[in-house]
């Protein structure tokens, strides 16, 4: 790699204030904010609005379609057999 044209690789806290969830990884991301980490060390924060912690996918509380009510509705609107084949 050539010097000096890199970000600095760094270690930086990633927190996902909805779930109060925060997580110690390394970044080249860069921030004004700093919070002191539970080793006792000051690292720059970046606030991210979802993370594993409150998105749905990993909570389990996402919702599922309900095709059948889908096509119901459909056929209320404009009549039964009115579907492509």
């Amino acid at each position: 790699m050539k010097p000096g044209i890199h970000p600095t690789y760094r270690p930086v806290v990633f927190r996902d204030r909805s779930a109060d969830f925060a997580f110690l990884t390394r970044s080249t991301a860069t921030s004004d904010t700093t919070v002191e980490w539970e080793d006792g060390n000051t690292y720059p924060v970046i606030d991210v609005e979802t993370s594993s912690a409150s998105h749905p996918f990993y909570t389990g509380t996402q919702r599922i379609m309900d095709t059948a009510g889908r096509v119901e509705r459909f056929e209320r609107r404009y009549g039964p057999g009115r579907r492509s084949r």
